[in-house]
């Protein structure tokens, strides 16, 4: 009777999730920019329904569904029965199969100068139509849109940004197109890879699921994920051609632990040779420097429930160079999250702290490179596509201490309030960052609020800051809404 009832209340539930809460593209994955799809993810595998690979998105719905579906929910707390049904019904609407359509408009009087997992446009406006299909094998979106950065000079860019093809290959899913990820456990930031800039066209490779391997040597490692991908930093550059590369690997080795290993680099381009095995050249010195561009990243989350309360402490390293004792030019971003019952809906609690000042070693805080972890001497554009770093929304040598709290309530709105004191650039180098050419220290108070309905969701945001990157100066206040529609 119990499995019974169980299941009758899980059919009951999702039947009611598809039918009237927001919208939902058709995709594979679960996708980067809603926190409260992360934060039940969160809590999920913090309460172990989940793996606990959950830190390198987008995260193939493969990965979450069949474990959602095995566990007990009677005997979880009311929050995380919650949680679990509406994952569950974001699975089941992102993968019917057919085609679907969405449209988008987002509108800003100034764009949000940091840029965290659920932020919004990267301008003053933009627009977006997309057609999906979903099936068995085969998912696709084409997305056609235009940017503005901003309204006084009027000029509209054409972009195709969250567009792709992904095709089922075995137990791997293999993709190519514009598609946005972040790797890491941060909420305010990413290192390495992170949703600041555009989405760059790429092709790549990740796993479906994250089941342990069979190997005798390796399944001690527990669940993992993988993924590779091959990006064109096409668009204006001063060094054209060049080849984005970036692999990931997360491992779940013991309850609650997640360690994932990256490195992204950046190969061939204008005035270099573009040989397949400089990829492979992994040393990295002052005093004997490989022909590429790489960034390796270390990062750390652990997770328990204390009181029945889920708490999670997290880091991210980031190495210039591949020694972590001599020279490494370290970035490192700190945090802690704990996510407290408040009305039945976990309340989220973040505080973090991101430093891209780089250290000569890992933990070396007394000594530092200026003008580093994003600028390379071989690659002038440094790890940056568009006008916008690939990873940390402040660029280099920039410091930023947030505190952000994010609560849904049983009607899905979401309620968001966030204080970010950033400290961008330093006088050693100044020029470097692309942020603000010159030092500047800025404390910004921002509240957003998500409305879903039907088949519409319309995300505002407020803000104020007592201060602006260079060259604009002063108190400035800020508006954005946009909306979102799936027919």
């Amino acid at each position: 009777m119990r499995t019974g009832a169980m299941g009758r209340r899980l059919a009951g539930a999702l039947f009611f999730l598809l039918g009237t809460t927001g919208w939902a593209a058709a995709s594979p994955w679960g996708e980067v920019g809603d926190t409260q799809l992360r934060a039940d993810i969160e809590v999920l595998a913090t309460a172990g329904l989940i793996d606990g690979v959950t830190t390198p998105w987008p995260l193939p719905w493969t990965a979450l569904v069949p474990a959602l579906k095995a566990a007990d929910l009677d005997a979880q707390p009311p929050q995380v029965q919650a949680a679990a049904l509406r994952v569950l019904g974001r699975a089941m609407r992102e993968n019917r199969p057919g085609f679907g359509t969405t449209a988008s408009v987002d509108v800003a009087s100034a764009p949000a100068l940091v840029r965290g997992f659920d932020s919004l446009g990267r301008g003053d406006g933009q627009t977006q139509v997309a057609l999906s299909y979903s099936s068995s094998a085969v998912s696709a979106r084409l997305a056609v849109g235009g940017y503005t950065q901003t309204f006084h000079t009027g000029a509209t860019k054409l972009a195709l940004d969250d567009s792709y093809l992904a095709v089922k290959a075995g137990d791997a899913l293999v993709y190519g197109g514009w598609l946005t990820h972040w790797w890491g456990p941060g909420w305010i930031s990413a290192l390495s890879l992170s949703n600041n800039a555009r989405p760059m066209p790429q092709v790549g490779i990740q796993r479906l699921d994250t089941s342990p391997s069979t190997w005798p040597v390796l399944e001690w490692l527990g669940p993992w994920q993988a993924e590779f991908f091959l990006g064109l930093l096409d668009g204006p550059r001063l060094q054209r051609n060049t080849v984005f590369d970036a692999l990931r690997i997360t491992v779940n080795p013991a309850p609650g632990l997640e360690i994932g290993l990256a490195r992204t680099g950046q190969i061939c381009g204008q005035g270099h040779t573009c040989d397949p095995a400089q990829y492979f050249q992994l040393n990295n010195s002052p005093t004997d420097v490989n022909k590429t561009n790489d960034e390796g990243v270390v990062d750390i989350k652990y997770g328990l429930e204390v009181w029945g309360v889920p708490v999670q402490a997290y880091m991210q390293l980031m190495n210039e160079d591949s020694s972590p004792v001599t020279h490494s030019g370290t970035s490192h971003l700190f945090g802690a999250t704990v996510f407290v019952p408040v009305a039945g809906q976990p309340l989220r609690l973040t505080v973090e702290y991101a430093d891209s000042i780089s250290t000569t070693n890992v933990f070396s805080f007394a000594s530092r490179i200026y003008g580093f972890s994003y600028t390379n001497g071989g690659y002038p554009d440094g790890m940056r596509y568009r006008g916008r770093t690939i990873g940390f929304s402040l660029d280099d040598d920039s410091r930023l201490l947030s505190l952000q709290g994010s609560w849904r309530d049983a009607d899905g709105w979401t309620y968001e309030l966030t204080l970010h004191h950033a400290v961008i650039g330093t006088a050693q180098s100044a020029g470097a960052n692309i942020v603000s050419p010159v030092p500047v220290k800025v404390n910004i108070l921002e509240g957003r609020l998500s409305l879903p309905f039907r088949h519409v969701t319309l995300d505002l945001r407020g803000s104020v800051q007592d201060d602006q990157a260079r060259p604009d100066h002063g108190f400035q206040p800020a508006v954005e809404a946009a909306l979102r529609i799936a027919l």
